[in-house]
């Protein structure tokens, strides 16, 4: 059996990560690989940092697509894969890596998670986190300050200058791509419906997952 592939996109601080945390939480961790694109940065360590602070980190061009899609698919063969590590303070990627291990569901989790047609196309269901631009910007700001020690005034002036635009975009036309759009960051419903897809496949390959399900409300 081929790996059941979910995409998870939407806005920086729309709750991607929340969504994802919930469908580990309903079928297993040891069930569930993810992809996260976070670590598919292009490395910048040869460029000074006030030329990386300068770098529109919310285009497209800021990942690295041919490694990206080159290691999806090696999942999705079955082959373990060394996945790269990003270091967000720094804007550089580490030296060590990550080996990861194919799992019988993989999450490919980050902002362009539906916007590349080839990965697309691998994806069982594609989700997209559809949640408020005043709470996007709002959790940004708390993540971007407490753990990558971005002051207040960067934080707001990366916003308006790239995130903001740059989801008009490239990120919120990704909808059009989803199966499933989460209103408001998550719910109870909607990761119920998720689920139980999940389980649906997956159930006439007799893997065994747990039935019992609970979710907290945000």
């Amino acid at each position: 059996m081929k790996p059941f592939i979910i995409g998870v996109a939407g806005g920086s601080g729309s709750g991607k990560s929340t969504v994802t945390e919930q469908i580990i939480h309903a079928v297993g961790e040891e069930n569930v690989t993810i992809f996260i694109q976070d670590n598919f940065y292009l490395d910048r360590s040869n460029l000074t940092m006030e030329e990386r602070e300068k770098i529109n980190f919310d285009h497209p061009a800021a990942l690295d697509w041919k490694l990206m899609t080159k290691l999806l698919d090696d999942l999705a063969n079955g082959v373990p894969v060394e996945m790269p590590q990003y270091d967000f303070t720094s804007h550089t990627r580490l030296a060590e890596s990550k080996t990861v291990i194919p799992a019988q569901i993989i999450v490919v989790e980050g902002i362009f998670g539906l916007y590349d047609e080839i990965m697309c196309k691998q994806m069982a269901l594609r989700i997209f986190v559809d949640t408020a631009g005043d709470i996007r910007l709002m959790r940004r700001l708390k993540r971007d300050i407490s753990e990558r020690a971005r002051t207040l005034d960067s934080v707001i002036e990366q916003y308006s200058k790239f995130v903001r635009p740059m989801y008009k975009k490239f990120v919120e036309p990704t909808k059009e791509a989803a199966h499933i759009i989460i209103p408001h960051g998550s719910n109870k419903a909607a990761i119920e419906m998720i689920v139980s897809r999940i389980h649906s496949v997956l159930s006439k390959h007799q893997i065994n997952l747990d039935d019992d399900l609970f979710f907290e409300e945000e």
